[in-house]
């Protein structure tokens, strides 16, 4: 059963789960235990997994956030033994390494960035990259027909597998229209998501467009807007203008003159 500061933390993670995924992992906990959570990972384009959908689930103990949770990959992928306990840093197999501020999104970003290295470890399996495509390919329906899959994921069961909510668009910052041949890989792209996610460092994007906010005076108003500049005179008027300035005090001086030479007449 899990304890208050275990669903509490759990509660806010699935919020956070709802309303900003990772980019190529979506999970959710299971309706009768909240300390079970059922994840999915998506396979990043030009990696072996491409195309593959991979279930598995979490589990979580009653003392989470303080302790790791147990690990499971239930799709045959060629890199983890199906259903069994993976080990890495993020695991139950490594409490001394775990950290209380990691949070769900942070262990299925780590776990598909260990998934796409080579490193074998408890749990892991060795296969050639062919065997690898070839278990992605066969993926989506394999789920299909697991019961815990159609129970954890009704959304995801159709015959076209969906997309997840997050599949890295976001982190690209830019529609695949406005991609240039300088546009970074997506194994590349789905690296940086994987490192932001696990740093919390914000994910460098090229393409994204420099935004001007108005200047903002001490007191917290916007400062006001410059007003219209007057074009221009034409050469014509700047003439007469220049003329005027320069001659102006001694035509009044000599008005002057005559009027008081004609009152003294």
């Amino acid at each position: 059963m899990a304890s208050k500061g275990a669903s509490k933390r759990l509660s806010k993670e699935f919020v956070a789960m709802q309303t900003s995924p990772p980019p190529f992992v979506f999970a959710s906990p299971d309706e009768k235990n909240i300390l079970t959570w059922n994840y999915i990972i998506r396979g990043p384009p030009d990696s072996p997994y491409a195309g593959g959908e991979y279930y598995g689930a979490l589990l979580f103990p009653p003392e989470y956030p303080f302790k790791p949770p147990g690990i499971k990959m239930y799709t045959p992928s060629g890199r983890f033994q199906p259903d069994k306990k993976i080990c890495f840093s993020m695991s139950d197999f490594h409490p001394g390494t775990w950290n209380p501020a990691w949070s769900v999104a942070t262990i299925l970003t780590g776990l598909l960035s260990f998934m796409l290295s080579d490193e074998m470890t408890t749990g892991s399996v060795t296969s050639a990259d062919r065997d690898k495509r070839i278990l992605a390919g066969r993926s989506h329906e394999w789920n299909r027909k697991q019961r815990r899959f159609i129970e954890a994921f009704p959304d995801y069961c159709g015959e076209q597998m969906k997309d997840l909510p997050n599949m890295g668009e976001r982190d690209r910052g830019t529609s695949d229209s406005d991609v240039s041949s300088t546009t970074p890989t997506p194994t590349s792209l789905a690296a940086r998501a994987i490192s932001s996610v696990i740093n919390g460092t914000p994910n460098p994007n090229p393409h994204s467009q420099q935004h001007v906010t108005d200047p903002v005076k001490p007191g917290g108003a916007s400062a006001p807007e410059p007003q219209p500049v007057a074009p221009p005179l034409g050469w014509a008027a700047s003439w007469k203008e220049t003329v005027w300035n320069k001659w102006r005090w001694g035509i009044l001086i000599a008005l002057a003159v005559v009027v008081s030479r004609l009152s003294s007449i």
